[in-house]
C-alpha cells in the first residue's frame, strides 16, 4: 500500500503567502506519511481579477512557482502533483492552466493542460466566470507511470465529463489526480457525487484535492477534499478550512475490485 495525501487551502492573491501555506501542508503530510501530495487547482494564486494570472504567468520550465515545487518534492521526498501553475500561452495574452507534477528528486515527469474551462453564470448567486477569457484549453489527455500506479489526470470542471476519465481509463489509469476549487453553490449540490461517480463507474481511486473556505476576492470554494477508493468509499475527507487528506492506495484492493466486477471489461459502445 502507497500512502498518499491530498491538500486543501482557501488561496489569496499573494503568491509567497500562499507558497508558505503550501509549503506547510506539504511537510505535515510528508511526515504522516504521504509519497504522494495533490495540490489544489490554483494553490499559488487565487486571482483578484482574471487577467492577474497572465500578469503573473510563469515561462514553461522557469518561474517562483515551479522553483518551488521542485524545492518541495526534494526536500520532503514527495511526489508533488502541483495543482494548476499559469503557464503562459504562445499567444502571449493567454495562460495555460498547467497541472506539473514532479518526482520526489525534483524532475518533471508530467505536464496536463485543463481541457475544459468554466464559462458558467451562476443566477443564485450573481457569479459570473469566463475562463477562456484569459485561459487557453489544452488537448491533451494525460497519463503517466508512478510508483502509485497509472495515473490520469483532470482538473476541476474536468469532472463533469465522464468521457475525459474514460479516455485515461483507456490509457490505463488506475488512479485519477484531481486538483479543484468548486464554487460553494455548485460543490454543495455536485461535489461528493461527481467525484465518487468517477471513481465508481471507472474502478479507480480519485485524489480530490479542493480549494475551501473564503478567499480574498470574494469567491467562496466548496472544499471537502476527498480519496476515494474504487468501490467508491470515501477514505478521507476534509469538509472545510486548511489541512490535508490522508489514506493509502492498496493495489490489491483495486486488483480485486476489477476482477471481481468487472464491469470496465462489460463496455459495449
Amino acid at each position: 500500500m502507497k500512502c498518499v495525501a491530498a491538500i486543501q487551502m482557501a488561496s489569496g492573491p499573494n503568491i509567497d503567502a500562499n507558497l508558505n501555506e503550501a509549503a506547510r501542508s506539504i511537510n505535515a503530510a510528508a511526515k504522516a506519511g504521504a509519497g504522494l501530495v495533490v495540490l489544489p487547482e490554483n494553490f499559488a494564486l487565487m486571482a483578484n481579477n482574471e487577467i492577474d494570472n497572465v500578469t503573473n504567468a510563469e515561462q514553461d520550465g522557469q518561474g517562483k512557482i515551479q522553483d518551488f515545487l521542485v524545492d518541495q518534492a526534494v526536500k520532503n521526498n514527495v511526489w508533488i502533483v502541483g495543482g494548476t501553475v499559469p503557464i503562459l500561452a504562445k499567444s502571449g495574452d493567454k495562460v495555460r492552466a498547467a497541472c506539473l507534477v514532479f518526482n520526489n528528486s525534483g524532475e518533471r515527469v508530467a505536464r496536463y493542460d485543463k481541457i475544459h474551462l468554466f464559462d458558467v453564470e451562476l443566477v443564485d448567486t450573481n457569479e459570473h466566470y469566463a475562463e477562456s477569457n484569459t485561459v487557453e484549453p489544452g488537448n491533451e489527455v494525460v497519463v503517466i507511470d508512478s510508483p502509485f500506479g497509472r495515473m490520469g489526470i483532470a482538473i476541476c470542471y474536468d469532472l463533469r465529463f465522464p468521457e475525459l476519465f474514460r479516455a485515461l481509463l483507456d490509457k490505463g489509469a488506475e488512479i485519477f489526480v484531481v486538483p479543484s476549487s468548486f464554487t460553494a453553490i455548485t460543490g454543495r449540490a455536485h461535489w461528493e457525487v461527481i467525484v465518487r461517480a468517477r471513481a465508481i463507474e471507472n474502478l479507480s481511486f480519485v485524489i480530490a484535492a479542493a480549494q475551501g473556505g473564503y478567499h480574498v476576492n470574494g469567491r467562496e470554494t466548496h472544499g471537502d477534499s476527498m480519496i476515494v477508493d474504487p468501490w467508491g468509499t470515501v477514505l478521507d475527507r476534509l469538509p472545510q478550512g486548511s489541512g490535508f487528506v490522508l489514506a493509502n492506495i492498496d493495489e490489491e484492493r483495486l486488483a480485486s475490485t476489477r476482477r471481481n466486477f468487472p464491469a470496465i471489461e462489460h463496455r459495449k459502445l
